[in-house]
């Protein structure tokens, strides 16, 4: 069934910047009504306005996702100022970079709190008013991270693993319980270029650039849209994501090897950095709604990274093809 999104509620987490922003401004395009959440109020009403100047209608509502009650708040005042929740999309993250064993502990679980917690407050304040609706959809932001893993990435990594999992479980939940009509859906983006590399909490020593190929927030915030008109178990954002989730299937030792190689080649640009907390505790004052984290020099390399994962993954294909036709000539 393919719902409308013309006169439709849709709750966003995280909607100052990045994929968020994006996604409200492709909603608002659509006529949606927007429920904007995150913790810098003036960057949420320059997304608002941005967003009535689209023709949608937006709703700005601060929230801190780790805290249950705020994020139920959240929930009851989108109900009153537009009749119901037609859709709720997780999408609030941080991160904390870093090899793991020089990765702060409270950094780290704080970073579980905002992502893995904070989609876990947002089911739980959505199912009753989906329900109410008589049925709706709820996006989760996973990141292709939670397919494969990265090198410097653990807390995030281990997070996005998590919101994989926990939406495959409440998606069985609700089907067994006759809720079917309640749609769960989660989204793997490849690397996207938003202001999360400048925003995270940084323990490197050096300055944080995101790995190619590097897709737009727009290519993100559309596949949320195709989810949310037609809802699906899981979507891939970004032509990489789907290659690296291939290859990780098909031999998950080599490309665990190799993509570590690969993001520790590609992660880091020339220049050194201090120990920084980025926004992992607090929204940083400075930043404006914006979509994008000024990664476009490096979106060039899309075309070109694009195809050498198209080879790695024929490669990979082979490669686990003639092994297992090795093994098959052994055991006869």
């Amino acid at each position: 069934m393919t719902r409308t999104l013309d006169d439709s509620t849709v709750v966003i987490t995280g909607a100052s910047s990045g994929i968020g922003t994006a996604t409200a401004y492709a909603l608002a395009r659509r006529g949606a009504a927007v429920v904007l959440a995150a913790r810098s109020e003036p960057a949420l009403r320059q997304v608002a306005h941005q967003c009535w100047e689209l023709g949608g209608r937006a709703l700005v509502v601060p929230t801190d996702v780790t805290d249950l009650e705020s994020v139920r708040r959240l929930a009851d005042r989108a109900a009153a100022e537009f009749g119901r929740i037609d859709a709720w999309v997780n999408n609030a993250a941080v991160g904390a970079v870093g090899l793991f064993d020089e990765i702060p502990v409270a950094e780290f679980r704080r970073v579980l709190e905002v992502n893995l917690l904070g989609t876990v407050h947002g089911i739980k304040a959505a199912l009753p008013y989906l329900e109410a609706a008589g049925g709706g959809v709820l996006v989760n932001n996973a990141s292709v991270l939670a397919e494969v893993a990265m090198p410097y990435q653990s807390a995030y990594n281990a997070t996005k693993h998590g919101v994989r999992g926990l939406a495959d479980t409440v998606r069985q939940e609700l089907r067994v319980t006759g809720r079917g009509q309640i749609s769960v859906c989660t989204v793997l983006p490849a690397t996207i270029d938003t202001p999360f590399f400048r925003h995270a909490a940084n323990h490197t020593g050096r300055e944080l650039v995101p790995p190619p190929p590097i897709y737009p927030p727009e290519v993100v915030a559309e596949t949320i849209v195709r989810l949310l008109r037609r809802p699906r178990r899981e979507a891939y954002a970004g032509g990489a994501a789907r290659l690296l989730g291939l290859q990780w299937r098909l031999a998950p030792a080599l490309v665990e090897r190799t993509l570590g190689w690969y993001a520790h080649r590609t992660q880091f640009g020339p220049g050194a950095r201090v120990d920084s907390t980025g926004n992992v505790f607090h929204a940083d004052a400075d930043a404006g709604a914006r979509r994008d984290g000024g990664w476009q020099g490096r979106r060039r390399q899309l075309v070109r990274m694009t195809a050498a994962f198209g080879l790695a993954a024929a490669g990979t294909a082979v490669g686990t093809m003639a092994a297992i036709n090795r093994r098959s000539r052994s055991v006869r």
